[in-house]
């Protein structure tokens, strides 16, 4: 007794420091590392940004914070956390490095705006759903199907590209380590998913199973989804509540994960190592399957083979084929119904984590407890039920059929696997969708993160923008030839990202038409500041020449768009100056008449990818006044 509760506080107490490690980080250098990262990077592509979503620090954090909590045993993922790390990786080699120590060289000035960064980081995101799954094709329709908000055709082959560079290095350090080159890594090589053994084979009578097993990862995905959610809204109340309650919730999880990992092995039976088992059995070493744990020599654990070791070796376990009496009944349900609770109170705590590792280990865990169930009235293998009840459910909590598809194909290198878990994806998706929202989209809410959706709401259809205009303030707007003191003013009272630009009494060309007034378009913030950090002041209220820009800007300054008006100091002498705004204008900005409905005025914004939209008036003459809100 006394040996196994000195290995029950070793076990603990090594796990409770790496948690802590990976904690303290999260909490107290980059909170934006806790958590998977994906929904961060979905707002972050659909035009929202988060503050220190992409930087050095976090970057740092997310790979030594992952590295701990997987190590750890938390029922946590390593694939969540290595999409946010590609992306990391990706805006920072876009930008030229962190913000204090930035390189300046000329060829990454063009990747200084928005579109390109947003391309990059796309590439990114794709990037580590290869790594983390070894699937490169995978990973370029997850990122279509699941992050990007707008796809290119040229975005396409430029994920593809950077989704076979990385296979091409991971397949190099795969081929090193089956060498024997990893050390304590073993032969094993690195830790990824590897379940190519799973044998596919079946009959027309087995659509049955198929579909029941898609309705029940849909039923159960829908389920965790809305327990999920409740959950989380805890957490938020107790991590509002400081840093030291967010370590002290992540560092009991670690501690309650630890001791049922450790304690429930007891419950099972041992089975006796069957001769023809491909693998050495019993092993009480790192690696190595057929725990031996507390049974007598030539027996084993199986439920100690689920649980104390690595979460990708749980998974090649319960995915193994044509090993029906390898795993008890019993021992199969205590791992589901663990999982099941582990996979909810564990997400939330303040260390990286991915969801797509507890969701596979709960649905191979029902999968294969349903091929149990069936017993001879099905012909399936019961690791093939485990792929399938693994898919199922995270087409029914995260409502992805394409890329989870091509990803099982990828994992198990069979095509026979296709049409199943076709399937099995597009039933689990239905059941899904007909309940609650997916996971991604409930963390959105709950992180208060913006979102615009595909799909216009049905009231936006009979809204016009104009109406929907009016019930905001209006549009702050800038003459053509301002006064410096009211640009300071405005930059400095206003968040707004543009300002249209409205000149008066202006005279209409091919007419004799005084008094019009003219839209001429809209300016940037980043170019207002630029133009004040130049010094681009007139002493009179006039318009400058071609040749007076083209000495004062060049092409390179107006991209920069880190400079602050708290940055520029302009005199009080200054501010009694002029500004001409009208070279620094866009004059072809998008518009929409107000009598538009918000359903197309939406779907024009989202498709095109606008930042900004101007509403005019559908009239205007005497008495009548130019609203211009901006969406």
């Amino acid at each position: 007794i006394c040996r196994y509760l000195s290995g029950l506080v070793f076990f603990t107490g090594v796990n409770f420091v790496l948690t802590l490690v990976a904690a303290v980080l999260c909490v107290c250098f980059a909170p934006t590392a806790a958590g998977p990262g994906i929904p961060e990077i979905k707002a972050y592509l659909n035009g929202v940004d988060t503050p220190d979503m992409f930087g050095a620090t976090t970057l740092l954090v997310k790979i030594v914070g992952s590295i701990g909590a997987v190590s750890a045993g938390l029922d946590l993922g390593k694939e969540g956390p290595l999409v946010h790390i590609g992306s990391c990786i990706a805006s920072l080699l876009g930008q030229g490095g962190p913000d204090n120590y930035r390189l300046k060289w000329r060829w990454l000035r063009y990747f200084n705006n928005d579109r390109d960064r947003r391309d990059i980081i796309t590439a990114g995101c794709s990037s580590g759903v290869c790594a983390a799954f070894r699937s490169p094709v995978g990973g370029v329709l997850f990122a279509l199907e699941e992050v990007a908000t707008w796809w290119r055709s040229a975005l396409l082959w430029r994920t593809f590209f950077s989704t076979a560079v990385v296979v091409v290095v991971l397949r190099a350090f795969i081929e090193i380590c089956n060498s024997g080159k990893c050390g304590l890594f073993g032969t094993g090589g690195l830790i990824i998913f590897d379940v190519s053994d799973v044998k596919v084979s079946y009959q027309a009578m087995d659509i049955i199973p198929v579909i029941i097993i898609g309705i029940i990862g849909g039923l159960l995905g829908s389920l965790y989804n809305h327990l999920l959610h409740k959950i989380l809204r805890l957490y938020n109340l107790i991590n509002q509540k400081g840093k030291l309650h967010k370590l002290l919730l992540a560092l009991s999880v670690s501690l309650f994960t630890s001791v049922c990992q450790y304690c429930l092995p007891f419950l099972a039976q041992c089975k006796a190592c069957d001769p023809s088992f491909p693998e050495v059995c019993p092993t009480n070493d790192r690696s190595g399957n057929f725990k031996q744990f507390n049974c007598p020599d030539g027996y084993y654990n199986d439920l100690a083979t689920l649980l104390l070791t690595t979460n990708d070796d749980a998974v090649r376990n319960i995915f193994s084929s044509n090993t029906p009496s390898e795993f008890q009944y019993t021992s199969i349900l205590i791992f589901f119904t663990l999982y099941c609770i582990l996979g909810l109170f564990t997400f939330g705590i303040a260390v990286p984590s991915g969801l797509f590792l507890p969701i596979i280990l709960m649905g191979s865990g029902y999968g294969r407890l349903l091929s149990m169930l069936l017993g001879s009235y099905t012909n399936l293998d019961q690791g093939l039920y485990a792929v399938l009840g693994a898919a199922s459910l995270m087409a029914g909590s995260m409502r992805m059929t394409v890329s989870v598809c091509v990803i099982f194909l990828e994992l198990t290198n069979n095509l026979l696997l296709l049409p199943i878990t076709m399937i099995v994806l597009l039933i689990a998706k239905t059941v899904g969708d007909s309940f609650n929202p997916s996971i991604y989209e409930i963390i959105l809410e709950l992180k208060g993160l913006p979102f615009l959706d595909a799909n216009p709401e049905p009231w936006m259809r009979n809204l016009t923008v104009g109406e929907l205009a009016n019930a905001k303030s209006p549009a702050v707007t800038l003459s053509g030839v301002e006064k410096v003191s009211r640009i300071v003013d405005v930059l400095k009272n206003t968040t707004h990202n543009a300002f249209p630009i409205v000149d008066q009494d202006v005279l209409v060309p091919g007419t004799v038409v005084t008094g019009a007034t003219e839209l001429h378009g809209l300016i940037l913030r980043a170019h207002l500041v630029q133009a004040l950090k130049k010094k681009w002041f007139l002493a009179e209220k006039r318009r400058t020449e071609d040749w007076e820009v083209q000495e004062k800007f060049n092409w390179v300054e107006l991209s920069e768009r880190e400079l602050k008006i708290e940055q520029v100091a302009v005199t009080h002498d200054e501010m009694e100056m002029y500004m001409d705004l009208h070279p620094l204008t866009n004059t072809t900005p998008y518009t929409v008449v107000e009598s538009m409905s918000v359903a197309k005025a939406m779907v024009l914004f989202r498709q095109v990818g606008l930042r900004h939209m101007l509403i005019v008036p559908k009239y205007q003459g005497a008495g009548v006044s130019l609203r211009l809100p901006t969406l």
